[in-house]
């Protein structure tokens, strides 16, 4: 039975799902935006499965919440005082109170099995991994070892190193499954990439910490740059220790690692990340520098002559 024309009722529900609507359209977003809810676009399976979690979730609320605001509404409208008669007073309602058992028992039971799937996916690390990176954190930058790709020259892993002028490149190849292993040579840091849907702290000596310090991606699904971030304070300058991953295609990344384990005739030092990403010469992905983030300048004279000393 719906609500009678011309009431107050009937008026409140349409002005609000005309509020809704427009509220909807002014975003100006399209349908897959509005079921991510804000949530970057996922590039591995893992983020992806995580992100249908938090949609569906979100969706259930919202239906829980719509249901309930209903019976508020309802109740303010038909129920209202009408006269000083006291009304009837019913002190049980077993079948009222089964449902609001149950129902929320059944939606508590689904979102738990759910969520223990979706997390034991994304956790799984039981396949071997085509690549893995040795994440190592310090204050405040980041180190990637590559440790089956051994150098020429000192035979040592391949490794890319951060400094205060140059944002280090996590360069990984699109299509394959990766392994992170992370550590830190201090105090507590936290590996995150936004477009993984994923974080996870970074600990100085991990296993007596008791701490699984390792984590596993089936795939990037496309290439790209995609801004990482440590999302854990430590310290002064925590905001801006920052780094990029860089997803090449395949055959790419085999040319990267191939120049990055040769030395480079003209330095006669192993290829630097930037050095390996110009002399393959892929476009726009094989920029030698950070496209998502910059360095922090740390000269502080800078910005005082800039602020007049402010």
């Amino acid at each position: 039975m719906g609500l009678k024309e011309g009431t107050r009722a009937a008026r409140l529900a349409k002005v609000g799902g005309l509020v809704g609507l427009v509220g909807v359209g002014a975003t100006g977003c399209s349908t897959e935006e509005v079921l991510r809810f804000g949530w970057p676009v996922a590039v591995t399976p893992q983020a992806e499965a995580m992100r249908e979690l938090w949609t569906w979730s979100v969706v259930a609320a919202l239906a829980v919440g719509v249901i309930v605001w209903g019976l508020i509404l309802w109740s303010v409208a038909f129920h209202r005082k009408k006269s000083e008669e006291l009304p009837r007073q019913v002190a049980y309602n077993l079948p009222l109170e089964l449902v609001l058992l149950v129902v929320p028992t059944i939606i508590v039971a689904v979102l738990f099995y759910f969520t223990a799937v979706t997390q034991n996916y994304v956790t799984d690390k039981s396949k071997a991994p085509d690549v893995t990176v040795d994440v190592i954190a310090f204050q405040w930058n980041w180190e990637f070892q590559y440790p089956q790709y051994k150098t020429e020259a000192a035979s040592l892993p391949v490794s890319t190193v951060g400094s205060s002028g140059e944002i280090p490149l996590l360069v990984v190849p699109q299509g394959k499954s990766i392994r992170f292993n992370l550590r830190s040579t201090d105090v507590i840091h936290s590996f995150y990439v936004p477009e993984f849907h994923f974080k996870r702290d970074v600990f100085p000596e991990p296993e007596k910490n008791n701490q699984d310090n390792s984590f596993q991606i089936d795939q990037i699904d496309r290439t790209g740059s995609f801004v990482g971030r440590c999302a854990e304070l430590c310290g002064v300058y925590h905001a801006v220790m920052n780094f990029e991953v860089r997803a090449l295609e395949s055959a790419d990344f085999d040319r990267y690692i191939e120049l990055r384990q040769q030395t480079n005739a003209a330095t006669g030092q192993p290829y630097t990340a930037a050095q390996a990403l110009t002399e393959l010469d892929c476009g726009e992905l094989c920029t030698p520098h950070a496209v998502t983030t910059r360095p922090f300048d740390t000269d502080r004279t800078v910005r005082e002559a800039s602020g007049g000393g402010k």
